[in-house]
This record gives C-alpha cells, structure tokens and sequence, in this order.
C-alpha cells in the first residue's frame, strides 16, 4: 500500500514558516535558508515541495489574500453583510492590531512595487475590497450618487489601512476609534 502524499501539508507549514520569517526579519531578510529554519527541514525541501522563493512568495500572497480556490477576494471577511459590520471590522482588534499578518501584508506590498505577479494579487484583493465597500456603502446611503459611494469606499479602506500601518510605531490606544470617527464623519456627509 501506498503512502499518503504530504505534500498538501508540508506547502502550508512552508507557507506559515514564510510568514513567521516575514514577519521576523522582513520581506528582503526572507531566504530560503531562513524558510527552512522556521520550518524545520532542510532547503531542499523546501524547494521540493514549493519551487524557487518568487514562487513561495506568489503562494504566500494567495494565502492571505485568495479564497480556497486561489482566486484573490476581497480582505472583508465573507460574514460582513452590511456597512456597520464592514467597519466594526476594518476598525476592530482584529484587523488593526499590528501582528504578524500585518507584518507579512506590508513585506508583500513592498515587494509588490518590484513584482508584478505580487502586485496584481494585492491589486485584485483591494479593489474587490473596494468595490464591496462602495456596494456596502450604497445600500446603506441610497440616496448617495455611486461616484460618493466609492469615493467614501476609498476613504474608509485607506483610512483603516492607514490606522493599522501606523499600528507599528504609534502605539496610541485610540488610533482605531479616531480613524473609525474620521470614515463615520464622511459617511455622515452623503
């Protein structure tokens, strides 16, 4: 009898090992060697399983940004139904606290300005983002003219992307709630 195949399962210890490694030493301090380190097997191993480093990079982007068949989506999680649950999340603990999954998102945008294939994964996740927030928006504000609806959809993900990109060296307790204040007072315009 034939032994199961690993393969599934060492690709997403190497994947959570490249974002712990992000996270630790940054997206150019990321080698293979590091890679293996964090996920305990050698090198080789490492390239067995998931090819050369731009590729586990392009991966690692999918994980954090695609939905289980790859294809990127929107970073609103799919249980947000209207605009108030948009914001709770946006401007909630979870997405604003600067942690590890922040650490890796900012290595992947920085590495986005050199790498198109990690460029258009982000470009994809952050306009869908986008264009859920302006239907969020909309429905929430109906008598708003769609072009103030995605000019508030703007507003509001740059406002939060800003609060949780500050999160790493503005340790002000209040960041979240004030940028939260600053997306209501738009919304309260429209």
């Amino acid at each position: 009898m034939a032994r199961p195949s690993v393969a599934a399962e060492r690709r997403e210890q190497i994947i959570d090992a490249t974002m712990t490694t992000i996270a630790e030493h940054g997206i150019h301090g990321t080698t293979l060697d590091r890679i293996a380190d964090a996920a305990g097997m050698s090198r080789g191993h490492v390239r067995h399983f998931v090819g050369n480093r731009d590729r586990l990079l392009h991966d690692t982007a999918l994980a954090v940004f695609a939905d289980p068949d790859g294809e990127p989506v929107s970073i609103l999680p799919t249980d947000v139904a209207d605009l108030a649950g948009a914001l709770d999340y946006l401007f909630g603990a979870e997405f604003s606290t600067s942690d590890r999954e922040n650490a890796v998102v900012l290595g992947l945008v920085e590495l986005a300005r050199v790498t198109p294939d990690i460029a258009q994964v982000l470009t994809t996740a952050y306009t869908a983002t986008r264009v859920q927030l302006a239907d969020l928006v909309a429905s929430a504000h109906p008598d708003a003219g769609r072009e103030a609806c995605v000019t508030a959809a703007y507003s509001i993900l740059t406002s939060a992307l800003g609060s949780v990109f500050l999160g790493d060296f503005d340790a002000d307790p209040a960041r979240a709630v004030h940028s939260r204040a600053a997306a209501e007072a738009l919304l309260a315009t429209l």
